[in-house]
């Protein structure tokens, strides 16, 4: 499978330069963010992908929605994935309001509040990322699919920080490194 985290969201941008959370609920991405979703187009549009998992937070949407459709490739929502909640932009829409910017996307399974309304702590996502990781190692389809997803989800499933817009390949079946 390929991991890639969400690109340079308007929180990531203001937060970079402050290291202020500047209260920006469910951010879209910044301008950097957008261009840098173009360029994945390019960079992984011959990597085999035939299935996208995605966040529902509006940052991973719009990341993952130029290599969807350039792939012609519908996304699957996924709430387990969603970023740790912790900072202002962990607070995500509710999928009516999704559902207007993605109406070809499928939201009808997410919960009004998808998203945790208290922070989480670090075990909490260690035990997403365990669920996530045994549903895909389960999956016939991990080895063709790119996830989308966030951060500290991210860490606690590789072992790795990922930097906004970056990507590899992962092994689902293989446990990752206690770091």
């Amino acid at each position: 499978m390929i991991v890639l985290r969400h690109c340079q969201s308007e929180f990531n941008r203001l937060f970079t330069a402050t290291r202020k959370d500047p209260g920006i609920a469910d951010p879209p991405l910044s301008e950097k963010g957008e261009k840098q979703a173009e360029e994945l187009v390019q960079a992984l549009v011959g990597e085999g992908i035939r299935h996208i998992i995605v966040s529902p937070y509006t940052r991973a949407l719009q990341t993952a929605e130029p290599i969807a459709r350039a792939l012609n490739i519908t996304p699957t929502i996924n709430p387990l994935i969603r970023e740790r909640a912790a900072f202002s932009c962990d607070i995500g829409s509710p999928p009516a309001a999704l559902a207007l910017n993605w109406p070809e996307l499928d939201f009808s399974g997410l919960d009004e509040m998808w998203w945790s309304s208290a922070i989480e702590s670090p075990e909490a996502v260690e035990e997403r990322a365990a669920l996530f990781r045994a549903e895909m190692a389960a999956s016939p389809m991990w080895r063709d699919t790119l996830v989308v997803s966030h951060w500290a989800f991210l860490l606690a499933f590789t072992r790795s920080s990922v930097e906004n817009g970056s990507w590899f390949r992962l092994d689902p079946t293989v446990p990752p490194a206690i770091s």
